[in-house]
């Protein structure tokens, strides 16, 4: 999941499949589920539904449809089957297939959030005239809790008219549920199903907490006094709180399968949401062989935005999914808000973490504080807290250091209270920095970061009588400096297309407090008896529905903006100054400078977006023009275009791709200068006039033409090229990095500029 809750858990179309109640799954053990492309070129004429030409094309294979069909996809002109290992290769020399592949497993990757982005206060009801009550948002997403206050749909108007979705009943889960704020509920489980999931999956309930979450944050109507246990207390409210909430269930506590995540898109795409919100991902496989890219190509070219969590593998280089160029790949960074605690060591020195301790706590008690009291001599898995490694004898009644790693942070906590343990501190490893994620632990703990992991770790093993005081702050506002860039958060550069630079931007996602299920505790253990209305989770999946929800915003103040529009808006207002005016810092480290690898073109500013001044329009021509030149062949382009596409016309360089941004790359010495065209459309007053500001590094020379950009009326389109010449012979992989910014005393339309040399 891209949430790092508990890290290691791991349009006309119509979406028709085959009647479930016919329906019986081949033996899991001798199957396998497949998704195929087709060409819908060759639907013949007297099938009137994609469904029906899948079941034929079966059955003239003598695969019986009734029982191997899962999904026909109308949307991308595919179906995913449940299939023997004798079916494959003939369907895969079919003269109708384009591509086929195994089914994909895939990761599921507030109260401040909106006056931290700048957003103006919100009514505690949603005015009638307000224009965002016509933007539909989708969420793919594990479901929703839609008892949840933050779905009320006091003062809303009717459903827009052109909405074709539905509320599905299921298991404890009744159509009647839906409303004027929650318009949709469906869930598609056939694919997870058929991998061995549990059979009563086939209702939209949130059982995980995971889906209530992202789908309040993009869209939850206001709700006074919300809080964890007290914590973040204030007015929750999502990013577009008057827009209306379409939810897709395809994952599950585990993750997702690809089969299920296509057939969600397609849904959404055929009920007429406006925008999808994605919190999930993993890997970097082809765009073709990408069951996420390819149904979201599906959405852009219907004219739907798509946000995508850029994935929580970061620090490490090259760690990000969901990198097509037409998903708005979010990276993560923090509030300004903190939940401070304190470690107080017996030797008089105190150390900063964070804590979400609920109940009763005596500050004053020095407790003692013990490390690596494992149940097996000179094993490390005690100091990693691991199930059934810590030896009561010498935890009990008292405070245990675990280092982070290997097992859930929260499972960790569980682990020290059945050993006997009162408390614990959790300490990060290098790789995680200084970033503090604050966790609603079973047992009063605080999380430090890895520079006072070090001091305490080396306190408690060198004291023959280590103690230590724990106190609790409760909640801060205004913390310096911020945002900061999550260490979690998955890093640049891509490894499909090294000439695309990804991440696209970066909004919050660290300790975000939204909605929650009633299905399971805030700290998702089985063993916790507590409830909470909302909960405070971090990872990736909780900016990208901040960026979902933004969009919808922009979408209700400009009907007739397309995605590349909007997500251009985005882009090119993002900031890269924290609140003290220093450039972004990283968390992984807590000094280091960050770069847009790390966070894209900033971090966005949803006020300036809606007055960007000038746009990068990229279009579905463009898309397939940028597709042409990666190397695949016909048929695999086809398999993402859904069309006869023949690449007809094509660009000279990935990089030429009308975007937002520029990654330069430098190969041998015949290959020192990089010229990319670009093209912008005046979104501001008629008679504006642009200069160009460029800066970067020595190494590389940077030449614009022409200069200065006069636009006569709005909507007009200008283009420019940018020649990059390399004054340097840089190692493999060197990069640096500079920004390209068109300025006309009002707005500043930014682009990042990352070089690199690839000898």
């Amino acid at each position: 999941m891209a949430s790092i809750l508990n890290h290691h858990i791991a349009i006309v179309c119509l979406l028709s499949y085959i009647s479930f109640s016919t329906f019986n799954f081949v033996s899991s053990i001798s199957s396998s589920t497949y998704i195929v492309y087709v060409n819908p070129s060759h639907k013949p004429a007297p099938y009137h539904t994609h469904a029906a030409w899948h079941a034929a094309l079966l059955q003239s294979l003598t695969i019986e449809p009734s029982y191997h069909l899962l999904y026909s996809y109308s949307s991308n002109s595919a179906f995913a089957a449940s299939l023997l290992p004798h079916h494959v290769p003939l369907l895969a020399s079919h003269s109708s297939t384009l591509h086929i592949h195994p089914d994909t497993f895939v990761p599921l990757l507030t109260t401040r959030s909106p006056t931290f982005l700048g957003l103006p206060p919100y009514l505690s009801s949603v005015p009638s005239s307000n224009p965002s009550m016509d933007v539909i948002v989708g969420v793919l997403d594990t479901g929703v809790w839609p008892e949840h206050p933050s779905f009320s749909d006091a003062g809303f108007s009717a459903v827009p008219s052109r909405w074709r979705g539905k509320c599905e009943s299921g298991p404890d889960f009744s159509s009647s549920v839906c409303n004027l704020k929650l318009i949709g509920a469906r869930s598609f489980s056939r694919g997870y199903q058929a991998a061995g999931g549990n059979t009563s999956a086939a209702s939209p309930r949130d059982l995980n907490g995971h889906g209530t979450h992202t789908a309040t944050t993009a869209a939850g109507s206001p709700v006074a006094n919300a809080s964890l246990f007290g914590y973040a207390s204030g007015i929750a409210r999502g990013m577009a709180p008057g827009a209306r909430v379409a939810v897709y269930k395809v994952c599950w506590t585990q993750g997702c399968y690809g089969s299920d995540i296509l057939a969600g898109i397609n849904g959404a795409i055929a009920d007429g949401v406006d925008v999808l919100s994605m919190s999930l991902g993993g890997g970097s496989a082809p765009f073709f062989r990408d069951p996420v890219a390819v149904g979201t190509f599906s959405a852009i070219q219907r004219g739907i935005f798509v946000a995508c969590s850029a994935g929580n593998s970061g620090p490490t280089p090259s760690s990000l999914t969901n990198t097509a160029p037409w998903i708005a790949t979010v990276g993560a960074g923090s509030l300004d808000r903190d939940f401070p605690a304190y470690a107080q060591l017996g030797n008089g020195k105190q150390y900063t973490g964070v804590s979400l301790c609920s109940g009763e706590w005596n500050e004053k008690e020095i407790l003692p504080i013990v490390y690596n009291k494992g149940v097996q001599v000179g094993s490390n898995s005690s100091k990693l807290c691991l199930p059934g490694t810590l030896d009561s004898a010498q935890v009990k009644g008292k405070v245990v250091l675990c280092e982070r790693g290997m097992n859930a942070r929260v499972e960790k906590g569980l682990v020290v209270k059945e050993a006997g343990g009162v408390g614990m501190i959790l300490v990060n490893q290098a790789a995680n920095g200084e970033e503090l994620l604050a966790d609603s632990h079973i047992l009063p703990a605080i999380a430090v970061g890895a520079k006072n992991a070090d001091i305490i770790r080396n306190y408690v093993l060198s004291d023959q009588n280590p103690t230590v005081q724990m106190s609790f702050a409760g909640t801060v506002l205004n913390v310096k400096p911020s945002p900061v860039v999550a260490a979690f958060s998955s890093r640049g550069p891509s490894t499909l297309v090294p000439e695309l630079l990804k991440p696209d931007m970066i909004g919050p996602g660290l300790n975000i407090l939204a909605g929650w299920t009633k299905s399971v505790a805030p700290s998702g253990l089985t063993e916790d008896e507590r409830q909470s209305d909302f909960n405070i989770v971090s990872g990736t999946s909780m900016s990208c529905p901040h960026i979902g929800g933004l969009s919808a915003l922009l979408k209700a103040a400009h009907p007739d903006w397309s995605p590349g529009a909007i997500k251009s808006a985005l882009m090119t207002t993002a900031y890269m100054l924290d609140n003290t005016g220093s450039p972004l810092h990283d968390s992984a480290n807590g000094t280091q400078l960050a770069t847009p690898w790390a966070y894209g073109s900033g971090h966005v500013d949803p006020v300036k977006a809606l007055s960007p001044g000038l746009i990068y329009n990229t279009t579905t021509e463009d898309y397939i023009a940028f597709l042409c030149t990666l190397g695949y062949t016909i048929q695999q382009i086809q398999v993402i275009t859904s069309s006869n596409s023949t690449c007809s016309h094509k660009l000279s360089t990935p990089g030429n791709l009308n975007y937002p941004s520029f990654s330069v790359v430098f190969g041998q010495r015949s290959r020192q200068v990089v010229k990319y065209q670009r093209e912008v459309t005046n979104v501001g007053p008629a008679g504006s006039i642009y200069n160009v500001q460029v800066t970067g590094p020595a190494s590389v020379s940077v030449s614009v033409k022409p200069q200065k950009l006069a636009f006569r009326q709005v909507g007009q389109k200008l283009r420019f090229t940018v020649t990059f010449k390399s004054v340097k012979v840089g190692s493999r992989w060197d990069a640096e990095f500079g920004w390209l910014t068109w300025n006309n005393g009002h707005n500043q339309v930014r682009s990042p500029i990352a070089y690199t040399w690839n000898y």
